[in-house]
């Protein structure tokens, strides 16, 4: 149709015989027919391609078909995640939880048990929250509480029913029990039987001057066997019977069950909502003076310091347990609350010791960071000679109860002093790790050990 016009134009304007009329029939329409039809054909025939090729699920949108017999495209495989895991923990936490003894005492409004004080303090020294009168008992808590946002502080909340009777206390048998912890001090006779949680075995007597401290993330967060874990958890505290037992990652359940159950320990709790840390004192050797609580002022995950001053065998001490803030991402953050556990051990009476242990979740770095620990402040670990047996305290490559994809080995649980200038010696005798049983259902009571310390106490005189 264009050389048509074109002739057209061409001829209106110059008469059959000019030139140009010439020069186009000769040369340039011939050309730009040719032309034309190449382009067609080449047209064509990638119009025809195309229409043979196969669709293409990766880069072709796929319109859904509403016939029942409409042609399904291959489909992409996504690794989809295992919903109903958390949900079968959480029943079979249920049950387990349901089965504990009663806990129908509410630790906040129980009458007092000993002439005590507890009070919540901020970072500066200040008291948040105090007793109004010297032997009532606060079981105070933060005024604030981001710990029930993390994966398991929900089973911490939920309001469970449990049985009004309590069975009757776990009594561990010999052929049963952790072998690779010994009592501290063996009982009088052979056939003297083991105390257990909620008994006092009159007969067995301790050194006054040996002081026992056992401190234990249970990893109350993970519900998994935990019908399993929790007595495997009361069996060794009927074993060792430590003097003091500062446990961490406690959950309101558990708490409460053994408090119900080991009732010739007292029990100061540094919350009662989300996951937190707690101290049990054995009443027949430990007397409670005061117990406060620090708010770290910028944690994210809800952690605090919980602070006990004490009265053993007429001895005055501090004891003192934390959680530190978790995950390699908060250093920072962890670094400066250890700055402030320091802090409060050496603000403390130059009369009392003063002991720390928990869950630093610390790496040697860290501490190198800092510029090593402050004068007068001993890491017991290092004082004991560093034992190789006690070097990790969460040993991902023998301990399965977390998949970790990684085989990692870190001392995150230790164990402070800082020995008073006047009064008695308090030093460290032995340490050892505890929890590194397996259990029938092929896991251990805690993804931590715990760490059991003695310390001899001398008072100086002959």
């Amino acid at each position: 149709m264009f050389s048509l016009c074109f002739r057209f134009q061409v001829s209106d304007h110059h008469t059959p015989f000019s030139p140009w009329n010439r020069l186009w029939h000769n040369c340039l329409e011939p050309t730009l027919n040719h032309t034309l039809a190449v382009l067609s054909c080449f047209t064509t025939i990638s119009v025809l391609i195309k229409m043979e090729e196969p669709l293409n699920p990766a880069t072709q949108r796929v319109e859904p078909c509403d016939s029942s017999e409409s042609v399904t495209a291959p489909e992409t495989t996504v690794p989809k995640k295992k919903k109903g895991k958390r949900r079968e923990r959480a029943r079979k936490a249920k049950e387990v939880l349901t089965s504990w003894p009663s806990t129908s005492h509410d630790p906040v409004t129980q009458p007092p048990r000993s002439q005590q004080t507890q009070a919540t303090q901020t970072d500066d020294g200040l008291l948040g929250k105090s007793t109004t009168a010297m032997g009532t008992q606060t079981k105070s808590t933060s005024t604030w509480d981001k710990s029930t946002q993390t994966p398991g502080a929900r089973f911490a909340r939920e309001t469970r029913t449990v049985p009004a009777t309590a069975p009757a206390p776990i009594q561990p048998p010999s052929d049963q029990l952790p072998q690779d912890q010994s009592p501290p001090s063996q009982p009088d006779s052979p056939e003297q039987p083991l105390e257990t949680p909620g008994q006092t075995n009159t007969k067995s007597k301790r050194n006054a001057n040996e002081l026992f401290v056992l401190t234990w993330n249970i990893d109350g967060l993970d519900q998994e066997d935990m019908d399993e874990r929790f007595p495997g958890l009361l069996k060794y505290l009927a074993r060792i019977r430590p003097d003091i037992v500062l446990l961490q990652e406690l959950i309101s359940p558990i708490a409460e069950a053994l408090d119900e159950i080991m009732k010739d320990y007292e029990f100061i709790m540094g919350n009662t909502s989300g996951y937190f840390t707690g101290i049990a004192l054995r009443k027949s050797r430990v007397k409670l003076l005061q117990s406060n609580v620090v708010n770290y002022p910028t944690t994210e995950q809800g952690r605090n310091l919980l602070m006990t001053q004490l009265s053993f065998s007429g001895h005055p001490l501090w004891l003192m347990t934390s959680h530190l803030e978790s995950c390699k991402d908060n250093s920072q953050e962890r670094m400066n609350q250890l700055r402030r556990v320091w802090k409060r051990m050496r603000e403390a009476p130059e009369d009392h010791t003063v002991i720390f242990g928990g869950d630093t979740n610390l790496r040697d770095r860290e501490i190198k960071r800092l510029g090593g620990l402050p004068e007068g402040i001993s890491d017991v670990w290092e004082v004991l000679g560093q034992p190789e047996d006690c070097r990790y305290t969460w040993d991902m490559v023998k301990n399965n109860n977390k998949d970790i994809p990684f085989p990692a080995r870190l001392r995150f649980d230790r164990v402070y002093i800082r020995p008073g200038k006047k009064g008695a010696n308090v030093n460290p005798v032995s340490m050892k790790l505890v929890g590194q049983d397996r259990l029938k259902c092929g896991r251990y009571t805690s993804d931590h050990w715990g760490i059991l310390c003695e310390f001899s106490i001398d008072s100086g005189l002959s």
